[in-house]
């Protein structure tokens, strides 16, 4: 359900707000702000539309170029038809009518390209489930490095990390700390390849050595659990509750404990493209204000995910 400004002020004896219509409030803020904003750079008194606002040459172009690896049910993957599927293609689908443009996705292949991919200006933007993290902000890696200069983050959607076990958890996995002295799989620079580092690390101290085995693929992580190299599987939540409950039916896997470290997917601009960028968050919170967002998230079932708005760079 859309609203407008008036719609989110509490008014004697009228019930609170509830979190969803706090969070479309949270949007119309966001929202009409852009929109005075936009309204003052426009000709004539005139408001400029978001179309209008995009770089010159995507506005030529009328495409926008988006990096992603199609490897990650249900968020960006390839259905049984051979379409790209999914959360990421969805939010897309919905920007191109607000943005007047048309979003064209590039297979890059292992998601440890998408961001390199981007900073080489292979595309425009990296859409793929990608955590909004303070070293890729920044461009360095688990030890502070400087690899390169870093990207931008426009927000969208909140996940953590699921661990992923055989149906009937015979490791009884619950935790991190469970997973010392056992065989874990990651896809290969993720933000769990980078968690497998670190409780490496936990395990040593311990005396349980964790073994981390690094795929290109989900697919291949969950091959590996199946055929019993690995004990568990890192992933993010949404994944591992997409692969939980539907691979084999259901009857293969499960989530063990609760969601780790909540975190914000973003998507991904080069430092340089701040007008591409502040355009894509204005863009975002106006789905949310008409209720195109929740409507994404309810025919994904990941309503559990949802940002109150978007903004730039809210993963730390």
């Amino acid at each position: 359900m859309s609203r407008t400004p008036e719609q989110c002020v509490d008014h004697p004896g009228v019930p609170k707000m509830t979190r969803s219509t706090s969070r479309h409030c949270a949007a119309v803020a966001a929202a009409t702000t852009g929109a005075l904003l936009l309204g003052a750079c426009g000709t004539g008194g005139g408001q400029e539309s978001l179309h209008d606002r995009l770089p010159e040459a995507i506005r030529k172009a009328g495409v926008i170029r988006v990096g992603s690896s199609f490897t990650a049910a249900p968020v960006i993957f390839k259905n049984a038809q051979g379409v790209v599927d999914g959360l990421d293609p969805d939010v897309a689908a919905a920007l191109e009518k607000s943005l007047g443009v048309k979003f064209e996705f590039q297979d890059v292949g292992p998601f440890a390209n998408v961001l390199p991919g981007l900073l080489d200006k292979k595309y425009d933007i990296g859409l793929s489930g990608i955590t909004d993290t303070r070293e890729r902000q920044q461009g360095v890696d688990k030890n502070n490095k400087q690899i390169n200069e870093g990207v931008d983050f426009v927000d969208y959607f909140m996940a953590g990390i699921g661990i992923v076990v055989g149906k009937g958890n015979p490791q009884r996995i619950a935790g991190l700390d469970d997973i010392c002295g056992k065989s874990v799989a990651v896809k290969k620079g993720t933000i769990h390849d980078d968690l497998a580092a670190r409780q490496q690390k936990a395990c040593e101290h311990l005396g349980k050595p964790l073994k981390v085995q690094q795929t290109d693929a989900d697919a291949d992580a969950l091959a590996s659990l199946h055929a019993g190299r690995a004990d568990a599987y890192l992933t993010d939540y949404p994944k591992a509750l997409y692969s939980a409950q539907t691979v084999d039916g259901g009857q293969s896997y499960e989530v063990a404990g609760n969601q780790l470290q909540p975190r914000p997917y973003g998507i991904a601009v080069r430092k340089s493209d701040s007008q591409l960028r502040d355009v894509l968050t204005k863009a975002v919170n106006t789905l949310v204000v008409n209720g195109t967002y929740d409507a994404i998230l309810a025919k994904r079932q990941l309503t559990a995910g949802a940002v109150q708005n978007s903004v730039v760079n809210g993963g730390s």
